[in-house]
Formats: structure tokens, C-alpha cells, sequence
């Protein structure tokens, strides 16, 4: 079952509309409406890729990185899966 805040494997469309791996993302909330649909979050490692200002970073140095369940300094990424 799906939660608020859970870190979930989601496979994220490639931009060549290729299959793309399962990677890590944030649970944000449920979409009203009759379906059931999420808005979430990727979350990458890519840090050379942060966007200051929107994209959001949590390091091993946070006080709840360790209950994220990440491996390494990440950063929160906004999709728009449209």
C-alpha cells in the first residue's frame, strides 16, 4: 500500500521513450479524483544536476536521512509526467 512520504522503486519514462530503470521516488499525495493516482518525486544522485531552487537535497548529515532508507547524498527532483 501506497503512504504519504514512503520512498518507493518507480519506473521513470526514459526522454527517448524508452523503458527506464526502477528508481527511487518520493511519495507526495494522493490526485483527487476517481483514479489512483500519486504525485511523486525522483530522486537522484546526480548531484551535478541540482537545480538550486527547486530541486531539494538531503544528505547522511540530516536528521532523518537515515530513516529515508538512501544510500548517499541525493536530491529530490520534481517530474512532470505529462
Amino acid at each position: 500500500m501506497i503512504k504519504e512520504g514512503q520512498i518507493i522503486l518507480f519506473r521513470f519514462p526514459q526522454t527517448d521513450f524508452e523503458e527506464g530503470k526502477l528508481r527511487p521516488a518520493l511519495v507526495i499525495r494522493e490526485v483527487p479524483g476517481d483514479y489512483d493516482d500519486w504525485l511523486i518525486c525522483m530522486i537522484s544522485t546526480r548531484l551535478h544536476q541540482h537545480q538550486i531552487g527547486i530541486d531539494e537535497v538531503i544528505s547522511p548529515e540530516d536528521y532523518d536521512f537515515k530513516e529515508s532508507g538512501l544510500k548517499t547524498r541525493s536530491i529530490f527532483v520534481p517530474v512532470d509526467l505529462q
